[in-house]
């Protein structure tokens, strides 16, 4: 069974990513906005060569380690290949999440037209198949930018230290054409007008099944 929380709910949280910086692209906002109340944070990355593998670890202890235990675990599987290998892929992201029970998992969309986010989706329900799946978007090339269903407002502290963090830490991304902060703060102001959030800004998930109670 899989609940809606309240905020002050959630102490445990898992975030998967294809890529280091998927994670802060789509959720960043979001777990500022939890940090106050979580305990433990756990990212598990499948592809990171040595300079995004240090970035990873990096960005999320600059981004959670004042609030909460932050554990970090990076693969090396190939960019861009990840359902081609997708038994080891599979195990190595059950190895680091086994025994875990978070509050909340966030993952990329199912419906995301990059291979690799796509296959993370998948792999995420396979593995919590009883706890809250939330899957961020990340804005990009392929226009595939959906309806989401599910709004987590942002105070204006939380995006700006969300941008900021994006435009910081990942050094190896900048100079990429969509990695401005143009872009980051303009998906948070739509989604804040779709979801009527009062400070303006939002960041929206796809919340495939959702038990009240």
């Amino acid at each position: 069974m899989m609940h809606v929380h309240s905020s002050a709910d959630v102490r445990s949280v898992v975030c998967l990513g294809a890529h280091p910086d998927d994670i802060e692209i789509g959720c960043a906002g979001t777990l500022l906005e939890l940090a106050a109340d979580l305990s433990e944070v756990h990212f598990v990355i499948a592809t990171a060569d040595e300079v995004r593998s240090v970035e990873a670890r990096e960005s999320a202890n600059r981004l959670l380690g004042a609030h909460c235990a932050v554990h970090v675990a990076t693969g090396s599987f190939q960019d861009g290949f990840l359902p081609y290998d997708a038994e080891r892929v599979k195990s190595f992201m059950r190895a680091r999440v086994d025994g875990l029970s978070p509050d909340i998992v966030f993952a990329p969309s199912r419906d995301d037209l990059h291979q690799d986010h796509r296959f993370i989706g998948e792999v995420a329900l396979q593995l919590f198949r009883d706890h809250l799946i939330l899957e961020y978007e990340v804005p990009k090339y392929d226009g595939d930018m959906g309806r989401p269903n599910f709004y987590v407002p942002l105070s204006e502290g939380s995006l700006e230290g969300k941008v900021d963090h994006l435009l910081s830490t990942f050094a190896s991304q900048q100079g990429r054409s969509w990695y401005r902060s143009e872009v980051f703060r303009s998906l948070a102001v739509l989604r804040g007008v779709e979801s009527r959030a009062l400070s303006g800004f939002a960041e929206a998930f796809y919340a495939r099944k959702v038990v009240f109670g």
